[in-house]
Formats: structure tokens, C-alpha cells, sequence
């Protein structure tokens, strides 16, 4: 099956080898996306909420980029340095996502690129029920 990459000008590119997301038939994998702000690449200011609404915002873009928005993710792993935020990205995700909500996993990890906080990827599947 054929692989499509996706690029967005509205999320910001890649900083290493691999695509902004990756369409093989309805499924598109959405890449870990930091808190950086698209027009300057710089992590968006602001205290822990700031940074997931831009996490949310960058997937969104991707997202729409390959056709779809966020409703259509059915998968989410969601990448924390610190736990004690877990209750938090809970909170701002009902902002973004409806019932049924994804699938999802949490994981504590001791750092993410460019000393962000958050980091979240998604499987998203386009055309289905």
C-alpha cells in the first residue's frame, strides 16, 4: 500500500527525519508534536496549559491537513514529564475532543525534545464509521 506524507505550513515542521504525519490507505499517523509555535519554531510561553492547547493545536493542523480534524483520531499517547499534569491535559482535552473519545495512553518520561513538557502523536482513521 502506498504511503502518503503529510506536510502542514500551520504545525510546526519537522526537526528531524520524519514527516508531520504519514497517510497509508484511511490511516494516518499523526508524529509526536511538541508546544512549538508553527511561524517561529520557538515553545509557545505560558504556564503547562498553554503548552497542551498548542500540542492540541499542532495535531489539529496535521490533522486537517490530511483531511480530517481531531474527531477522527482514534488513538492518542500523550508524553509528560511530570505526571502531577495527567488531570490537566484531561481537563483542556474536552475543549478539543467529543465523546467517543479516543483511545489513549499516558506515559511519564525525563525529558522531551527541546526541553518541552508535553508531547502527544496520534493514529487517525479517515472515511470510517
Amino acid at each position: 500500500m502506498a504511503r502518503t506524507p503529510i506536510q502542514t505550513d500551520q504545525a510546526p515542521q519537522a526537526i528531524g527525519t520524519y514527516s508531520q504525519a504519514v497517510r497509508s490507505g484511511s490511516t494516518v499517523y499523526l508524529s509526536g508534536q511538541i508546544p512549538l509555535i508553527p511561524e517561529t519554531m520557538e515553545p509557545v510561553a505560558g504556564n503547562m496549559e498553554a503548552q497542551i492547547r498548542r500540542v492540541f493545536d499542532n495535531l489539529a493542523a496535521v490533522a486537517a491537513a490530511a483531511g480530517g480534524s481531531l474527531a477522527d483520531i482514534v488513538k492518542l499517547n500523550i508524553f509528560l514529564t511530570d505526571l502531577g499534569h495527567f488531570a490537566l491535559v484531561n481537563q483542556v482535552m474536552t475543549d478539543y475532543f467529543q465523546e467517543p473519545y479516543p483511545a489513549r495512553a499516558a506515559v511519564g518520561v525525563a525529558a522531551l525534545p527541546r526541553d518541552a513538557q508535553v508531547e502527544m502523536d496520534a493514529i487517525m482513521v479517515l472515511g470510517g464509521s
